[in-house]
């Protein structure tokens, strides 16, 4: 699958979901409306390595990232404990090949705050791990009611 296949099919079965291209990778937010500046973010495409961000080698042709922001619960049963948070410009201490194509692992740098990501992942793959985005979804959906609902309570006042 393309970065850009991968952007159309969670956009087409997810509610809610805007794509919003910078620092060179594609975030998905939940945002129905655009009522915050830009909503929840779940999930990420990134096409090559940025300054603090080379542990995957992105670098190289046709390999991007497809990052995904779970539940602490569910990171812990996929993969044990969560790492502790890396040093500026570091990565996690797991036992991963972060640059291992399409196989679901733990994000080099946010896995301490429950991202896990796959490279360049094939369509079967991608099928596989599609509940992890939409669960990702649902918990922006639970985060965006609540910040939006602060946010009317607010204006209220």
């Amino acid at each position: 699958m393309t970065p850009e296949e991968i952007i159309q099919y969670i956009c087409n079965r997810l509610s809610g979901v805007v794509p919003k291209a910078s620092w060179g990778e594609t975030s998905l937010f939940y945002n129905p409306g655009y009522m915050l500046p830009n909503g929840v973010y779940f999930c990420t495409i990134k096409q090559h390595n940025g300054e603090n961000d080379k542990a995957s080698n992105l670098d190289r042709e046709d390999v991007f990232r497809v990052a995904i922001g779970l539940t602490p619960k569910t990171y812990v049963r996929l993969f044990g404990r969560r790492p502790t948070r890396p040093g500026k410009g570091g990565i996690v201490a797991t036992e991963h090949d972060f640059t291992e194509l399409n196989e679901l692992m733990p994000h080099p740098i946010y896995a301490w705050i429950s991202w896990v990501q796959i490279l360049s992942p094939s369509r079967d793959k991608f099928e596989e791990v599609f509940p992890l985005i939409e669960e990702a979804h649902q918990e922006a959906v639970k985060k965006f009611v609540k910040k939006t609902a602060n946010n009317r309570v607010a204006a209220e006042q």
